[in-house]
């Protein structure tokens, strides 16, 4: 485990390292549960005992799916409906990336001429020649499951008793096709072959890796209320040991693996190397070269998504043309990729200090397409960040663990087009319970921070644009509180300058994140009224709903930056760059240039980190220019503050670090 699972702020406050709760543990407070006589449950063992599977299979592998949630019918990120996820390869045609409005130069050094931008014709359902690509395994259970049943898809899609039915029917055919005991007396441990081949997988590490998460919730047991509403429970087996060897009637590929493949050993993980390659004229892709975390340490994992499909992500990041990240997961089955070694820095977060100093993970997915992340890959990417974060010594919190969408721009330009991915769909509270790290309740309402943290299940914001500009999305649970410039819910959001330099307030479009806090984020406590609450924010006060008897915020304590006396303004900066004069001769000095935003007197943010000034100069393919492939390193120091819904850097010298107050306003 890693050293710490709380801020930084909070550690020093509180003095003490503590560890993290087990996983599937909510972390917010859980919606009431209907009646026991509403039937999601009698609809799970009504399905196992139609099709002869043990109820705790059928159950185990919806959780490990879906968690038991319907997502109002709409498909996961690999194209799966339902509480059993049931897959339509035909959909994934029908979804692409976002565009971001000005693009993002994802190498974010401004030493440099801008990466290329993302390559043309790259949809998901098509091949690199146009081609209609042929399904992926796993990626059409959905027609398989109507011929088993004998319904129609569109209720498999959007009927949640007819998508058990067709799960457990899925479930019980690849039982009798590996000729093993069914029924629903039968040993569960004895389905294991075919709860690995409902992975979908086409290797038999990553159908292993799938069955061993399904198998360990049948032994530890789990229970919640779905997002319709339902309360679910499947109880525990302690004592259940899986017959592991009905894999092997599968037939699957074994991978070989590597010996310096960074992953640990309990999950799927190959080796796909990013081609670092010459051009000619000095041109070269797609990473650079280093001696992490000897040369310099690292600080942060990047959390994507891809925008794209697996199988078009990889194709990405094999062209030495475009850019790169450290690790590709697969949705289906939580399989993972490693293409950039930990040492090396890959192209990924649009800032060259992030880059410098952080690992990216990309999850397939899209932000705003309305779709959902699979238990699978949550949990194949909770068990890397964990290994991660012990391997670097990387503290399991938000200021550390952060998304795409919390990095900042470089420079003023570049604020406005930074991506903004994984976006609010992306179920920060649940992630953290799973790396073992809960967000934590440390103060009271008068201690001066709060942790946002809603109820993803209650939590649904009103957003627009997910498939077209000015439609509503689809009602579903987000991590996102919405930010508002006065304590009313019919008040103007907060304006972020610098994505509307008019002033006018930010909008409900999904893209458009300067007037929300996502979960995990903490922030100084600006004021308090009645159920609102208010926090320092892009140097305004914004408003929250926080009520006492539904919070969608923890009360924290913890240390807050604050202009020195005497100072009526200080910057705001998008990296955490060295003074001029640490720059050795031959060597351009980056101009350390502050961001469109000032923090004022008497404005307090809270502080995730402290930080030295650096800048690794990396910009030829064989270092062969003045101080490449070194880390410049100056007397200024930073000091870390989440300022907006991305951190920020202000210079540690302008700030004072105070322990929020007892007495905190409000």
């Amino acid at each position: 485990m890693p050293r710490t699972t709380m801020p930084l702020s909070r550690r020093i406050a509180l003095g003490t390292a503590v560890v993290g709760a087990v996983a599937l543990v909510p972390s917010g407070p859980a919606p009431a549960a209907v009646p026991a006589t509403d039937g999601r449950q009698q609809e799970y063992a009504a399905a196992a005992t139609e099709f002869g599977v043990p109820e705790s299979v059928l159950l185990a592998v919806s959780y490990l799916e879906s968690r038991w949630d319907t997502n109002a019918g709409t498909p996961s990120t690999s194209g799966g409906y339902g509480p059993m996820h049931l897959t339509d390869f035909d959909h994934l045609d029908g979804l692409a990336g976002q565009p971001h409005e000005h693009g993002e130069d994802r190498r974010g050094d401004s030493a440099r001429p801008a990466a290329p931008p993302h390559p043309s014709g790259t949809d998901s359902g098509t091949t690199a020649d146009g081609q209609r690509a042929a399904p992926a395994p796993g990626t059409q259970t959905l027609d398989t499951a109507a011929t088993l049943t004998g319904v129609d898809e569109r209720a498999l899609r959007t009927e949640p008793a007819v998508n058990i039915r067709g799960g457990a029917a899925l479930l019980a055919s690849y039982q009798k096709a590996l000729t093993g005991p069914t029924g629903l007396q039968s040993d569960p441990a004895a389905w294991y072959g075919a709860v690995a081949r409902y992975a979908g997988s086409d290797s038999a590490d990553a159908a292993r890796t799938f069955a061993d998460e399904v198998y360990r919730t049948i032994t530890e047991g789990a229970t919640r209320t779905t997002d319709d509403g339902h309360r679910i429970t499947l109880a525990a087996h302690p004592g259940l040991v899986p017959a592991r060897s009905w894999l092997d009637r599968l037939g699957l590929r074994t991978p070989a693996r590597p010996d310096g493949l960074e992953c640990p050993r309990d999950i799927s993980c190959e080796w796909i190397p990013a081609p670092y390659q010459a051009f000619g004229d000095g041109d070269y892709g797609n990473h650079d070269l280093s001696d992490r975390p000897g040369r310099q340490k690292i600080e942060y994992i990047v959390i994507h998504d891809t925008e794209g499909s697996y199988d078009t992500t990889l194709r990405l990041v094999q062209d030495p043309t475009y850019v790169s990240w450290q690790y590709t997961l697969r949705s289906a089955d939580g399989h993972i990729a490693q293409h950039v070694k930990g040492k090396d820095v890959a192209w990924h977060a649009g800032n060259w200090y992030v880059n410098a100093k952080a690992i990216g993970l990309e999850h397939e997915g899209y932000a705003a397409q309305g779709t959902w992340y699979t238990e699978a890959m949550y949990r194949t990417s909770a068990k890397l960040v964990r290994y991660l974060a012990d391997r670097y010594d990387i503290p399991l919190d938000r200021q550390h663990i952060i998304g795409h969408d919390n990095v900042p721009g470089i420079l003023p330009a570049n604020v406005r087009g930074m991506h903004w991915d994984p976006g609010p769909y992306w179920d920060w509270s649940h992630y953290f319970d799973l790396l073992r790290a809960p967000f934590w309740g440390t103060g009271t309402s008068r201690t001066g921070l709060v942790t946002i943290d809603p109820d993803l299940a209650t939590n649904r914001p009103a957003f627009t644009g997910c498939d077209t500009a000015g439609v509503p999305c689809p009602a579903r649970g987000s991590s996102s509180v919405i930010l508002r410039s006065a304590p009313a819910a019919d008040a103007p959001l907060v304006n972020d300058i610098a994505l509307r330099p008019d002033g006018t307030p930010n909008t409900m479009h999904i893209s458009d994140h300067g007037a929300r806090a996502s979960a995990g984020q903490t922030y100084a406590v600006a004021g308090r009224q009645g159920d609102w609450t208010a926090i320092w924010y892009l140097g305004q006060k914004a408003w929250f709903h926080n009520p006492a008897a539904n919070p969608t915020a923890k009360w924290s304590i913890g240390l807050v930056a604050t202009p020195k006396p005497g100072r009526a303004t200080i910057p705001v900066y998008g990296r955490a760059y060295p003074e001029a004069a640490a720059y050795p001769a031959g060597v351009p000095y980056q101009t350390v240039t502050p961001l469109q935003y000032t923090l004022s007197a008497g404005q307090r943010y809270a502080v995730g980190n402290l930080l030295p000034s650096e800048y690794y100069r990396a910009t030829t393919f064989d270092g062969s220019s003045p101080g490449d492939w070194t880390v410049i390193r100056g007397d200024t120091r930073y000091v870390q503050i989440q300022f907006g819904h991305r951190i920020m850097y202000v210079n540690a010298d302008d700030v004072r670090l105070l322990l929020s107050p007892i007495g905190a306003p409000g």
